[in-house]
């Protein structure tokens, strides 16, 4: 008996040391989830904008994943946990397909889901593995290597040739270059139609009643610079913002400029620092010790990115560097 139990604690602790060397599946942040830190934030915002260009055409889910160790862990037998954990591509489809690249072992896998083995073959994402993405990754160039495999996949799944997968630098240049392709934050048009509305209502309002007010409008102004310089971002993006932004720095001194010579903008003035109070556009203005005071009048991550429940039956390629 003393010989069977031992046997069970042996193998019991084998299961824990097993486990223990697995690495871990992290989180499903978005469709790029660099947890080994390789790639520059252009490259990562490029991906995310293409991946999620292609998943809005054809629901197609494609997923990059980098690690920097799997801790003895077959890069098959992972990444096909991992796909099954996020549960990539749409469940009635199987329509997933996860990139993953492990820097510190020099191993690199597609794995493809059911749904996609018939157009993404073995063969196909073997050819994507050796021709674009190693050749990269041997000059170091991590960036180029997973920008052009995963742009490779978007061409193949919408029935280009391989030949056809754009360069990354070209891409990159065409994605960041000028201010007509605003890049926007990944989530719902109905979340960000609210948040615009909750941020653009509140330092559109204090814009306007800094431009109208004769006593505070100047420190308003440099008040909201910061929130004009930041808040848009969540909602538009940062190209947009800077846009916004510009905008906001130069429209503002020149409508108040221009406010400043209307004769009811004058008589305004004139009665709040005769009268100590006057009234603009429904709303009173008083002036006090801060230099006016103003009140209304009248009648005052992450949508998170998350998988559909497609499955995948181990098809794909892996390779090395």
């Amino acid at each position: 008996m003393k010989k069977v139990s031992l046997l069970v604690l042996l193998f019991a602790m084998l299961a824990i040391v097993s486990v223990a060397r697995c690495a871990e599946i992290p989180y499903l942040t978005g469709r790029v989830n660099d947890n080994a830190q390789i790639l520059s934030e252009n490259a990562r915002q490029l991906l995310s904008e293409k991946l999620k260009e292609h998943e809005d055409r054809t629901t197609n889910q494609v997923v990059v994943l980098t690690i920097a160790s799997l801790q003895g862990e077959s890069i098959e037998d992972y990444s096909n946990k991992v796909f099954i954990e996020w549960g990539l591509g749409q469940k009635d489809k199987d329509n997933g397909i996860l990139i993953v690249v492990v820097p510190d072992e020099r191993r690199m896998r597609i794995e493809v889901g059911y749904g996609l083995e018939p157009t993404m073959t073995d063969l196909m994402a073997g050819r994507i593995i050796r021709e674009l993405m190693t050749p990269r990754f041997r000059e170091g160039d991590y960036d180029g290597g997973i920008t052009e495999g995963a742009l490779a996949v978007i061409n193949v799944l919408e029935g280009q040739e391989l030949a056809e997968a754009a360069d990354f630098d070209e891409a990159s240049e065409s994605s960041l270059s000028g201010f007509s392709d605003l890049e926007l934050p990944d989530m719902p048009i109905g979340m960000r139609i609210l948040i615009g509305a909750f941020i653009f209502g509140i330092i559109g309002l204090f814009t306007i009643l800094g431009i109208l007010t004769p006593g505070v409008g100047w420190f308003l102004y440099l008040f909201l610079i910061p929130f004009w310089a930041t808040f848009p971002i969540i909602v538009i993006g940062t190209k947009a913002t800077l846009v916004v932004f510009f905008i906001y720095l130069i429209g503002y001194p020149v409508v108040k400029l221009y406010i400043r010579t209307t004769p009811w903008f004058k008589k305004a003035k004139k009665d709040l620092r005769t009268k100590g109070r006057a009234s603009i556009g429904g709303f009173s203005f008083s002036s006090g010790s801060s230099g006016g005071s103003w009140s209304s009048g009248g009648s005052s991550s992450s949508g998170g990115f998350s998988g559909g429940g497609g499955s995948s039956g181990g098809g794909g390629a892996s390779g090395g560097w």
